[in-house]
Parts: C-alpha cells; sequence; structure tokens
C-alpha cells in the first residue's frame, strides 16, 4: 500500500482531528532555506484546517523519536506537498535524519520561553547572564522565527551590548552545542575578523605551526558575503567536511587541520544567527566578538591570534576604532580563559593577487613552495602571524618567532606538513602550476596615468562574486596591480575569471560603475597602520 494511502485511512470524515492520531507522509522538499527549518503544509490538509495553523507560525514535527522545530508555509501547489503530507525543507529534512514517505506527526509549538527576555531587550533594557543564556538555548533549539531573530540581532545592534553582555552571550553561545577538549596545552588558533579579499593567511600559517608541532585544529567557515572562505579554498585541494571522529585522529597525528567547522556543531547558534546577519549586512562589535570567541572557546582553543585589518573599505576603518575592538576582545577572552593575542594589521587592499577559491589557493601553494611569483604581502603577513602564534610556545622567546616561522616555510617543512594535512583530509586534483580557473574572462585596465593610491575592499570583493565565486571555484578576480604601483593608461589592473555569459556580464557592468581602483599621485596614497 502506497504511503499515501496509509495516510488517507487515518483522516476522519468529520469533526476536530488529533494530530497524535493523524500521521503525515514525510516528504523532502528540495529548497535551501538557509540555516531556518521550514515545513509545509498544504491548504487543504485536514490538520491545517481543524487546528488552525497559521503560515509562519513555528511548528514542532516528529517522526522516528527525533524531533525538530520549523517555521509552517502554507502552500496550494499539490506538486509540492500533498493533502496527506508534511514537507520538510533541506535543513530540516536532514536534521531530522528519516527517510522520504516516513510516517510524521506534525503539532503547534510551544512559545520560546525567552521571549519575554528578547521583548526587553528590544525595548532597550539590559539583559542578565540567565537571559542570555535562554535565548541561545532557544535560538539553537530552532524555537525563533526568523522575525524574532531579525528583532534580536537589530537590538543588539542598535542598543549597543555593554562588555558584560558580551561576555554573557559568549559564554551562551560556547555553552550550547559541542565543546571540543584536546587535552593539552597550548592549542592554538588565528582567525581575522574579515572584510579583506584574498587574505589567506590561515592556509599558511596551519601548517607552519603545526610544523613546529603545536596543536592547531583550524575549524574555519565557508564565505558568508567575501568572494572565499577559507574553508571553500581549501576545499580546491581536500575535502573538508570531515566527521568529528576523523577529524580529531587527523588533529593528533597530524598537529593540525583545515576542515570546515559546520559539521562540528560547536556555537550553533552563531550559526542561526549569521543567517540573519547577512541579508541585513549587520556586524555590530558585540555580536563579532560574541560570534569568534564561541567558535574558538568550544573548539578548544586557548590561544589565539586575532587580525583586525584597518583601512578605508575595510570593516575597521581608523585606529581608534581597531584599539576598541581590541580591548573588547581582550576583556571577553580573559572572562573566558581564552589567552588573545590582538594584532592590528593593513586592510587599505587585498592580500595576495587571486580572489576567488582556486586563484587563493593558486597563491597559498606559490607561499608554500617558496615560488619567486608567490605574493610577497601574502608571504610576510602569514609569517608574522605565524611568528606570533609560535610564541604562544613557552619554549619559544619573544621576539624570535618571525624567524622561526620562516625557517620554517623556507625549510620545506611548511609544505610537506600541509601536503600531509591534504592527504589526510582527502585530496583533491589540482594543477599547482595550471590551476584550473573559469573558462570566460576579461580585463580591466587603467583609466588614467598615475600611482595605485586606492584599492576597494568592498567593490573588488563585489566583482569576484558577480563572477561566480565562491560556488564557481575557478571564478574570481587575479589582481595585477597594488598599492603603489605606477600604471600607464590601458594598463591591465586585473583580470576577471566567469564561467557563465551572463556571470560575465554582471561582473563586466560592475567595474563600468567603478573599477575598485582609484589613480592619482603617490603623495594622496592612505596612510598604513600596523603593529607588527
Amino acid at each position: 500500500m502506497s504511503p499515501d494511502k496509509k495516510a488517507q485511512e487515518h483522516e476522519p470524515e468529520g469533526g476536530m482531528v488529533d494530530s497524535e492520531a493523524f500521521p503525515l507522509v514525510l516528504k523532502r522538499v528540495a529548497i535551501d532555506t538557509w540555516r531556518e527549518n521550514v515545513a509545509y503544509l498544504h491548504r487543504d490538509c485536514a490538520l491545517y484546517r481543524a487546528e488552525g495553523f497559521q503560515a509562519l507560525a513555528k511548528v514542532e514535527v516528529r517522526a522516528n523519536s527525533k524531533r525538530i522545530l520549523a517555521t509552517l508555509n502554507v502552500v496550494d501547489d499539490t506538486n509540492i506537498v500533498g493533502c496527506n503530507e508534511i514537507g520538510l525543507s533541506e535543513d530540516a529534512f536532514a536534521q531530522l535524519g528519516v527517510q522520504d514517505g516516513h510516517s510524521a506527526r506534525i503539532s503547534q509549538a510551544p512559545l520560546a520561553s525567552s521571549i519575554p527576555a528578547l521583548k526587553r531587550k528590544i525595548t532597550g533594557e539590559r539583559l542578565s547572564r540567565d537571559d542570555f543564556a535562554a535565548i541561545v538555548h532557544d535560538i539553537a533549539g530552532h524555537r525563533y522565527s526568523k522575525i524574532e531573530l531579525t528583532a534580536f540581532v537589530v537590538a543588539c545592534n542598535q542598543g549597543e551590548l555593554d562588555r558584560e553582555e558580551v561576555h554573557f552571550l559568549t559564554d551562551a553561545m560556547a555553552s550550547v552545542g559541542q565543546r571540543l577538549d584536546w587535552h593539552e596545552r597550548p592549542v592554538v588558533d588565528k582567525h581575522c575578523i574579515g572584510g579583506i579579499p584574498g587574505n589567506r593567511t590561515s592556509m599558511l600559517v596551519v601548517p607552519i605551526v603545526a610544523a613546529h608541532g603545536m596543536l592547531c585544529p583550524k575549524t574555519s567557515s565557508r564565505a558568508i558575503t567575501s568572494p572565499a572562505g577559507t574553508a571553500d579554498t581549501m576545499e580546491v585541494l581536500a575535502n573538508v567536511e570531515l566527521p568529528m571522529g576523523q577529524l580529531s585522529e587527523l588533529v593528533r597525528t597530524h598537529r593540525g587541520c583545515l576542515a570546515w567547522g559546520g559539521t562540528a556543531a560547536l556555537s550553533p547558534a552563531d550559526d542561526v544567527l549569521i543567517s540573519v546577519e547577512r541579508p541585513l549586512a549587520v556586524d555590530s562589535a558585540g555580536q563579532m566578538v560574541a560570534s569568534i570567541l564561541s567558535k574558538k572557546i568550544a573548539a578548544g582553543s586557548t590561544h589565539l591570534v586575532l587580525d583586525i585589518p584597518v583601512g578605508p573599505s575595510a570593516k575597521v576603518r581608523s585606529m581608534p576604532e581597531a584599539q576598541a575592538l581590541r580591548r573588547l576582545f581582550q576583556y571577553v577572552a580573559s572572562q573566558m580563559n581564552l589567552t588573545v593575542d590582538v594584532v592590528i594589521t593593513d586592510g587599505r587592499q587585498p592580500i595576495g593577487n587571486g580572489i576567488g577559491p582556486v586563484l587563493e589557493a593558486r597563491d597559498v601553494m606559490q607561499v608554500l613552495e617558496n615560488d619567486p611569483a608567490a605574493p610577497t604581502d601574502l608571504r610576510q603577513k602569514a609569517l608574522r602571524l605565524a611568528g606570533r602564534m609560535l610564541e604562544f610556545d613557552p619554549d619559544v622567546r619573544g621576539g624570535d618567532g618571525f624567524a622561526m616561522a620562516r625557517d620554517i616555510l623556507e625549510s620545506g617543512r611548511a609544505l610537506a606538513k600541509m601536503d600531509d594535512i591534504i592527504r589526510a583530509q582527502g585530496a583533491r586534483p589540482f594543477d599547482r602550476h595550471a590551476p584550473q580557473v573559469a573558462r570566460h574572462y576579461f580585463d580591466v585596465p587603467a583609466n588614467a596615468a598615475g600611482t595605485v593610491i586606492g584599492i576597494d575592499n568592498l567593490q573588488i570583493a563585489s566583482i569576484a562574486r558577480l563572477a561566480g565565486a565562491p560556488k564557481i571555484q575557478g571564478a574570481g578576480v587575479d589582481l595585477f596591480c597594488k598599492l603603489g604601483d605606477v600604471v600607464e593608461p590601458g594598463q591591465v589592473l586585473y583580470r576577471v575569471y566567469a564561467d557563465y555569459a551572463s556571470e560575465l556580464a554582471f561582473a563586466r557592468a560592475a567595474t563600468g560603475d567603478d573599477s575598485g581602483y582609484r589613480i592619482g599621485a603617490a603623495d594622496a596614497m592612505p596612510h598604513v597602520f600596523v603593529e607588527f
């Protein structure tokens, strides 16, 4: 008997419908709802009519002793879900972990217990540790609708969290989900607050530090608004989606990894919040600190080097802003027993030459191979960050880290360690000398003679994304000129790669509106703020 007929046998002829006694047939609806669990009911479903479910209401779906909370969408097309079916979006279906056609039950979800605390935050009230713990618990449990999540994010952004609230939020986020313990110290990590295209220093720092023998389990995110995250670029070279058992064994054997953090369930509330922060383009200081530190603490890190780039088109635009952010990171880290070394770096332009997964992987491998064509800025920044991390080793004297990192790189030990990590994670075909870039390209020339005095990080990143990065690994932007370079009219500033004519056209139109480059007199170049 088909699942539809089985379900029909339970449909009453009239009266109220008991949702517990009325199973529906589970159907996977192939829609990516980006970190939101969504359930689909047909408008003519007997349960929908009798129980009074409303669109966007929170519902509980149960199958095979598992349960999830989801936001209800109501449909009129039986091609999406039939009257006796309950549809689930991709994320929701994966969490429930059953097969298409399995029986499932649905009921109205109880109101999240932290809603009163959320409402107090919306009115500008300062929240307690318990308030944040309750809110984060409900967020991680998918008990909040997108509207409620948005309200929380905006309330925390507008009424900026004080430093104790940031501590409470960080602690709550780190405490929900899996928390790793490597049973040794130091466990080191490196993180950049983002906003600088091509900044793939982690893929150099990890093999350098691991070759020295320090434990560096680097779990990274995929791109949110950038043309590539560390996980996207590493995926060009190796598998990054590793189960925790394999990841732990790999780290203990090779002293490091470069994996996607999504499979580790570390600070899961952060992933949910990011799904709202991204379209809103909201990235307040407090939420940034809580997001970064909660992930590092949950991953078992004891020591962290944190990179804050400063520049006209970076996330942080001035030295006073960078110093205030550093103090906030230091305060919260100290409360969480995490040692943090905050480094303020040059964020005036992209780091390296390539922007996009394949092009960035090429740059990384050139540096590891000590190729003369390797981008100098990427090499030098990675060595300085690795040097700061090496100085977490109690046997390394302060100030000696940079020279040690350089020796590890130049000796080939870092390349050998990277090759070990790539093989252990599952190597993918990659020609280091002729990387597979996208099929089509066009060049963007200088429109005047002079010196490159400005490169807009945001515009260059936008052009790379319009070209298809990071979804198309070979798409992106390859820079031929950097700040301070003298150019002539018509000289190529950069090349844009795309796989599809439509994406090539979108990127070309964006460069026509604004190339992202400013050409002028050398003395008009913005000053650099660095603390190396």
